[in-house]
């Protein structure tokens, strides 16, 4: 997973350890925090994004976090995601900064996935993606 954003507090840490746990050994879950932009808007968004671009690798199967994409349920999720890493696909989920990302990381995904029309802070996201 990548996201943009400061360490994770201990609540997380802990929060993430115990779905940790659960996981399958199938599951190996990796953070990759790049750190926020100092600037805001659009120059933000685009220092993030080049961030997040550089950080994929080629064959990675992206799934991106993002209020405009598609809501999904468990179940539906978890179909979306079989075939590429039945390919031997890395997924790669990303959670962007405060002002989103560019169009090239948009782009770039190959499933935009909308967790909520709520909108969530960012290290809460991280434990909801650790919980899927």
């Amino acid at each position: 997973m990548i996201a943009i954003g400061k360490r994770h507090e201990p609540w997380l840490v802990d929060g993430i350890a115990r779905y940790e746990q659960r996981m399958t050994r199938a599951w190996q879950l990796q953070w990759k925090l790049l750190p926020a932009s100092q600037h805001s808007n659009d120059v933000a968004r685009r220092e993030e994004s080049q961030q997040i671009l550089r950080a994929l690798s080629p064959q990675a199967y992206v799934v991106l976090l993002d209020e405009r994409g598609t809501m999904l349920d468990s179940p539906t999720l978890s179909r979306s995601l079989h075939q590429p890493m039945a390919q031997g696909k890395p997924l790669v989920l990303i959670i962007g900064g405060a002002y989103g990302v560019t169009e090239a990381v948009m782009e770039r995904a190959n499933l935009v996935w909308s967790l909520s029309r709520l909108v969530f802070p960012h290290q809460l996201v991280r434990l909801i993606l650790a919980e899927q």
